[in-house]
């Protein structure tokens, strides 16, 4: 199985890289963008208030807990970095995969 591009392993799990897309119609994954996985919220960018939907948004679409869900880079910025933990890159990369076909 091909790893997709916004995919890095990491030794506490996954590094998922995202293109955060805020002030959108509706949430949801909406393919790669730029080697990164495009994360569409509706919410505003102000007070951290998109990156907590993006989570959100991650969480549900890919199965995974909140709690497994860290972001290391990207603060204020749309190319974000997230650590996915206590999942495989491979695990990861099945869940991924009915989003970007």
């Amino acid at each position: 199985m091909m790893l997709p591009c916004c995919l890095h392993p990491h030794a506490d799990g996954v590094i998922l890289k995202v293109q955060a897309h805020a002030g959108a119609r509706k949430n949801g994954i909406q393919g790669l963008h730029d080697q990164r996985l495009k994360v569409c919220v509706t919410q505003a960018p102000e007070k951290g208030k998109a990156n907590i939907a993006i989570v959100a948004v991650l969480t549900e679409s890919l199965r995974i807990k909140k709690s497994q869900v860290l972001l290391l880079a990207g603060k204020i910025h749309p190319h974000k970095d997230f650590l996915i933990t206590g999942i495989t890159v491979e695990e990861l990369t099945i869940r991924l995969k009915s989003h970007l076909e």
